[in-house]
């Protein structure tokens, strides 16, 4: 059985360090662009170039608070933020935000390459910074909050019916006997209640670097977009440049609003060497552990660990890849937005397999298992953030490998229980052994184990005989 569980284990380990290093390759920092100098050769005062790449979550707060705090003591005089994401989480963007508008140093937000976009979250974040940049052909927007959209398949709520006018509305209640009844939006409390914080909260951002408030709030009520170009129209960015070089040049003697008050960005900004600051081995794990399909292959991992490890004590592999997995996973859980009843189903849905083991029920435990840890799964990640999300494809291949491996336990069961009975003192007979030694006694091996034996005929070493009684600790053999 332990030999059996250490594989086990061994492949679970193989398997999770290839999804590390194809994550890592994935993200693996593109060749820096002309003109850039690598981090370690930065000298004096330069313009720190960071990256917002994908989903907004903890791994990019964590990145550029610690890079920008580290670029700020090299010498930085200016932040280039390049940011193309779909979005994030509200409790992450906030932090990023805190940290822009708490920065004594200019925070330059540049929606690019060509293609990028700033929607949602990082419609927030490029508000909140000193400059507001963007390349051409890229979008910014729909920064409703996707929370209060619901679960996935639950009914939109009924559009609101057309307004009529006040003096239409008191004849039709005057005729009808009735006050006038004002019309009453079909959203419920809670979803105006974070709609309107969010309205709030980027109006604030607006009026503090004197953008279009009004576009802003319809970003978050209607979900609107924009163009570069349209952007630069409405007032919503300062600066729409078709590179870096463009962009720099056209920062120079621009006034920004920085906590000490109104400051102007040097005439000679253009000057300063570029130094990019690509996320280092912390960044990089943070951001593989909080993703949340790598967290959730951790939980399943840790579970297991601990439940094989409890029905085979001494195993021991199995219990510390599991304490090891298990604590990895609740760290990545305790930063992304969880459903707690999901977490405990994907728990109950793992000890219901694990008991199917141990306990003859037939398969009733396991396919309740199965069933638990589907619907836990589905539940887990209480988000609707692009790239913060279980895939349905990861939750099918679980739910297949685990109903597959019930599938041949209950078929190895069915066998068992379908092969004669044999007496536990006779379960030896009619085995084949080989003989390991003759003198001074005869010593046969069946399956790695030892038996003394006994037999009529001369045998030599490595010989193979069949067991034709066995009597106790004794068989009795002939040759084969």
């Amino acid at each position: 059985m332990n030999k059996w569980l250490s594989k086990g284990v061994l492949a679970c380990l193989l398997l999770l360090a290839q999804l590390c290093f194809t994550y890592c390759v994935a993200q693996e920092p593109q060749s820096q662009g002309e003109g850039n100098e690598p981090a370690a050769e930065r000298r004096g005062p330069h313009i720190a170039q960071l990256s917002i790449s994908g989903p907004i979550g903890p791994a990019t707060t964590d990145y550029l608070i610690r890079t920008s705090d580290k670029a700020r003591k090299g010498g930085a005089r200016l932040f280039i933020v390049n940011m193309d994401t779909p979005g994030g989480l509200d409790a992450a963007t906030r932090d990023i935000i805190q940290h822009i508008l708490a920065s004594d140093i200019p925070y330059v937000t540049y929606v690019t390459p060509a293609g990028a976009r700033a929607a949602s979250a990082g419609t927030y974040i490029l508000y909140a910074s000193h400059v507001a940049a963007m390349t051409p052909s890229t979008t910014l927007g729909a920064a409703t909050p996707v929370q209060i959209g619901g679960m996935p398949g639950q009914q939109e709520p009924p559009a609101k019916a057309p307004e009529m006018s006040e003096d239409k509305a008191g004849e039709e209640g005057e005729q009808n006997g009735e006050p006038k009844k004002r019309e009453r939006d079909p959203r419920s409390a809670m979803e105006r209640k974070v709609v309107n914080d969010s309205v709030a909260y980027i109006r604030g951002l607006a009026h503090r670097n004197g953008r279009n408030a009004d576009w802003a709030e319809k970003a978050v009520r209607d979900a609107a977009t924009l163009t570069a170009r349209e952007a630069r129209a409405e007032n919503v960015v300062d600066i729409v440049a078709d590179n870096q070089q463009q962009l720099l040049q056209q920062l120079a003697d621009r006034d920004v609003i920085l906590p000490s008050g109104k400051q102007k960005i040097s005439g000679t900004i253009a000057e300063l060497p570029v130094v990019s600051y690509e996320p280092d081995w912390r960044n990089e794990l943070l951001s593989l552990i909080t993703n949340p399909q790598v967290a959730y292959i951790l939980l399943l991992i840790g579970i297991y660990g601990l439940i094989f490890e409890g029905y085979s004590p001494g195993a021991i592999v199995p219990g510390v890849v599991g304490i090891i997995c298990l604590l990895l996973a609740f760290y990545a859980l305790q930063v992304l937005p969880i459903n707690y009843a999901g977490l405990a189903l994907i728990i109950v849905g793992a000890l219901l397999i694990a008991a199917e083991l141990f306990v003859p029920s037939f398969g009733a435990l396991g396919i309740g298992g199965v069933v638990a840890l589907v619907i836990g799964s589905v539940m887990l990640i209480d988000s609707d953030v692009p790239g913060m999300r279980i895939s349905k494809t990861m939750i099918g291949s679980i739910a297949a490998i685990s109903g597959l491996a019930l599938l041949g336990f209950l078929y190895a069961v069915g066998r068992s229980l379908r092969k004669p009975i044999v007496a536990a003192n006779q379960a030896m007979v009619g085995r084949t052994a080989v003989v390991s030694v003759v003198e001074p006694e005869l010593l046969v091996k069946i399956d790695g184990e030892i038996w003394r034996a006994r037999c009529d005929n001369l045998l030599t070493e490595g010989q193979l005989v069949k067991v034709t009684a066995e009597q106790g600790l004794l068989l009795q053999v002939v040759p084969e």
